[in-house]
């Protein structure tokens, strides 16, 4: 009987145990993951972009073969100050653009310029009177499998976010642009996402938005893929050499 008991408490400790260390394992994990949190540090920073293309008076329409009538943009500084009227975005939004608009997260609107461009890899800088949160960056390459979450304006209908994982980093030669090295994501990407940005559980950027991998109709089909941020420097620094300022 004694040795029966001497068990069961032991037996009683390491259940304790277990659980305690699985509500530990999963008490990390949620810290690690997404969630509103990350909505709250990233969502400032990332504006609706709504082009006028050339023969047309009104947004959304005549967008060329291929190119959603509105993209989106974010808010980004060079030096690190917390404020900017710079914003980033995929070149291919704004490129034939005869005028842009752009919303940011309260719904204020205000006119942007393209300041300066880099077709090789889809990029381009507006610049607006409208001072925007610039948002952190994250330095090191994201870990595949970490979690991702992707702001933007998808299907014009306004800033949201997905979800999902980094699927692979360092992919390039996909088609897309001249010069690529693009994190790939499964977190969902549809039109008008094009220039938004993909961030880490913190908010940090990871990457800017700009494709979509599909071939039968332009829908998320769970590979997508962002510019990465090492690239985007290296475009920021070959404006800078040739005198852009910022």
């Amino acid at each position: 009987m004694v040795n029966y008991l001497i068990d069961t408490n032991f037996q009683r400790q390491i259940i304790f145990a277990l659980i305690a260390t699985i509500l530990g394992l999963f008490g990390n994990a949620a810290k690690a993951e997404h969630g509103e949190q990350t909505w709250a540090q990233a969502q400032k920073s990332v504006v609706v972009v709504n082009p006028v293309w050339p023969g047309y008076d009104r947004r959304g329409f005549g967008a060329p073969k291929g190119t959603a009538p509105a993209g989106s943009g974010i808010y980004f500084s060079i030096d690190g100050a917390k404020e900017s009227i710079f914003i980033i975005t995929a070149a291919h939004v704004v490129t034939a653009a005869k005028s842009i608009e752009i919303i940011d997260f309260s719904g204020n609107v205000a006119t942007a310029i393209i300041h300066a461009i880099d077709t090789r890899r889809d990029i381009a800088i507006l610049r607006t009177e409208l001072i925007g949160t610039g948002i952190a960056v994250r330095q090191d390459e994201p870990l595949i499998g970490s979690h991702v979450c992707a702001l933007g304006n998808s299907f014009g209908l306004g800033t949201g976010m997905t979800c999902g994982i980094v699927s692979a980093v360092q992919r390039s030669n996909i088609g897309f642009n001249d010069i690529e090295d693009f994190i790939q994501t499964d977190a969902a990407v549809n039109p008008g996402m094009s220039g938004g940005a993909l961030v880490d559980p913190q908010g940090r950027l990871v990457g800017l938005i700009d494709g979509i991998f599909t071939k039968e109709a332009d829908i998320d089909a769970g590979v997508n893929f962002a510019i990465s941020v090492p690239l985007i420097q290296q475009s920021l620094a070959s404006q800078l050499k040739v005198g852009v300022q910022f």
